[in-house]
């Protein structure tokens, strides 16, 4: 063996990185590296020579070019999210207990499914009517799916309106009310509130005395006197409409007191 300028000869051959295999059967001359991977090096010993290992410093498996799969879910740890969990390719590799398609880690009910829209949770049902929050419009209280999770108002109901309603007092040709009169006019306002998705039409009517034109803008200053107050009193006035029927529509005759008193109201009528 000799040396010359930094270069080893073996029996007249070259190594010139010291690894025993002479340059001209070295694949790597430049690396010291493994006869039996001709020379060329494998750092992690993975049986994947560096040049050919995308992950050279960790030992990994050939079909992910020498890259690791620790949890061995088909993925490789560079490619996997969560490299520590098995989980499925579509996913990235993160597992999703639940099934309904949203990863564990980016699942906030991860053991129950859910719509990705509610964070992988199940939309609540708060009052139990089998209407969902998100279209429920009235989330507290139980109602009907054709109502949109509202209760529907009962014939029951409404006859009860309108027997209050009758009950309505105004001073003599005019569309204030009488004092004894506001009670009842607090309880049309409470059944209403049971219904917020209900819409009502309240009618004004009057007797046959007078002029039809005077009866005509007093029913319907009564009826608006009516709306008004329970939209002052809490009720959407969006879902209140008044009109006047004056004389027009009578439930009685006009040729007894007790017919005219009857024909003198206003009545409530639920919008279907």
């Amino acid at each position: 063996m000799q040396h010359f300028a930094g270069l080893t000869f073996k029996f007249g051959g070259k190594d010139t990185d010291g690894d025993g295999i002479y340059d001209k059967d070295d694949a790597c001359p430049e690396v010291a590296g493994l006869k039996q991977f001709k020379g060329c090096p494998d750092t992690d010993g993975d049986g994947i020579i560096d040049g050919s290992d995308t992950c050279p410093d960790v030992p990994g498996l050939a079909e992910f070019q020498g890259c690791p799969d620790t949890d061995a879910d088909g993925i490789a740890d560079k490619d996997d999210a969560c490299p520590d969990v098995a989980g499925p390719k579509s996913l990235n590799g993160c597992p999703d207990a639940d099934g309904d398609g949203i990863a564990d880690k980016d699942d906030k009910c991860p053991q129950v499914k859910g719509p990705k829209e509610n964070g992988g949770c199940p939309w609540p049902d708060t009052d139990g009517d089998g209407v969902l929050d998100k279209d429920d419009k009235c989330v507290d209280v139980k109602g009907t799916v054709a109502n949109k999770g509202c209760p529907e108002i009962s014939e029951e109901q409404v006859n009860k309106l309108n027997a209050y309603a009758k009950t309505i007092l105004f001073n003599s040709g005019k569309s204030t009310f009488q004092q004894q009169t506001f009670p009842v006019l607090q309880s049309i306002a409470a059944i209403l509130k049971e219904y917020p998705d209900s819409k009502f039409s309240i009618e004004g009517h009057t007797d046959s005395d007078g002029k039809d034109a005077a009866n005509q803008k007093l029913s319907e200053d009564r009826a608006k006197a009516v709306k008004d107050y329970l939209v002052t009193n809490g009720i959407v006035e969006g879902r209140l409409t008044s009109t006047g029927f004056g004389e027009t529509k009578p439930i009685d005759s006009n040729k007894t007191k007790a017919g005219k008193a009857n024909n003198r109201r206003v009545e409530v009528n639920l919008v279907k």
